[in-house]
């Protein structure tokens, strides 16, 4: 059974919900955009009959989750959402935990597990290495990855944000669509995720992530030694395991792309039978059983 809870932490309430004994050990499982902590709804409970204590946080902009100051930043910077799971680590008293996700949830545990391995125990990563920085962000692509990527290019213009902000639902919905083309997902699946997006602070921070990685908004200069280490692509040491769906849609690199980047205990797994790129909803029985056995060896 889920159980709701939150916790302020420096100028931020982070809503989250957890599962399982309050003495197992962790793991926290991250969403990605634009989806919630619902992805996680079959995944949790597996987790939980096998003993581990779950936690599934909103990430910032989304749900439950708040900045309490309506003059900070509504900064969607990775490393500052990173920073908000280590955060909520330290008020829970957890020193370690495993760390499991997909999209911005993946390159938020890829965050920690480079700048902080002593708080991650494993790793699921969808998608693999997923660490960028401003610097490669500025770099053009081939045509066909740039057309890709088309919801960043409008998240760029003013147009796109009021775009954004006057149609959630119909622009998370054809994500979803065209990230996973062949998850027949029905309306109350989609409802239930998407009033997740009603968060006053969640169109301000989506913008944000997206013109921060093309170098079009400024980051919080608080982060800039860590930016600069994340910007060497950090290997990552801690044991993982690497996964992607068979059909996902949505732009992502090669495994043969990133397996060197995983210098510890390291196992690629894809997902075959139309999976997408919201992996632990599509195929939440594969998800869970990546994060036991990465736990089991760790």
């Amino acid at each position: 059974m889920l159980v709701k809870g939150s916790t302020a932490i420096a100028g931020l309430s982070i809503g989250y919900a957890e599962a399982g004994p309050a003495d197992g050990p962790v793991v926290i499982l991250l969403h990605g955009w634009p989806y919630d902590i619902h992805s996680f709804a079959d995944v949790a409970p597996a987790l939980a009959a096998a003993g581990h204590r779950v936690i599934i946080p909103h990430l910032r902009g989304y749900g439950s989750t708040r900045l309490l100051s309506p003059t900070a930043s509504r900064s969607g910077q990775p490393v500052a959402v990173a920073a908000d799971i280590v955060a909520l680590m330290d008020a829970l008293q957890i020193r370690s935990a495993a760390l499991a996700g997909y999209d911005w949830g993946a390159r938020t545990a890829n965050i920690i597990a480079a700048l902080w391995p002593e708080r991650c125990k494993a790793m699921v990563s969808v998608s693999g290495y997923l660490i960028g920085s401003q610097q490669a962000g500025r770099k053009p692509l081939p045509p066909a990855a740039e057309l890709q990527w088309w919801y960043q290019f409008y998240f760029a213009t003013e147009r796109g944000r009021d775009g954004y902000d006057k149609n959630r639902r119909d622009f998370a919905k054809l994500i979803w669509q065209t990230a996973s083309p062949r998850w027949a997902f029905d309306d109350a699946t989609f409802a239930r995720s998407a009033a997740a997006l009603d968060n006053p602070d969640h169109v301000d921070i989506v913008v944000h992530n997206y013109r921060w990685r093309l170098g079009l908004a400024a980051g919080e200069t608080k982060y800039d030694a860590l930016e600069a280490k994340l910007a060497t692509f950090p290997e990552i040491t801690v044991p993982t395991i690497t996964m992607e769906g068979d059909a996902n849609g949505a732009p992502h690199p090669a495994p043969e792309a990133y397996a060197n980047k995983f210098t510890g205990r390291y196992e690629h797994r894809l997902i075959t039978g139309g999976i997408g790129h919201n992996l632990p909803q599509e195929a939440p029985q594969a998800f869970a059983q990546a994060v036991i056995d990465v736990m089991a060896g760790a």
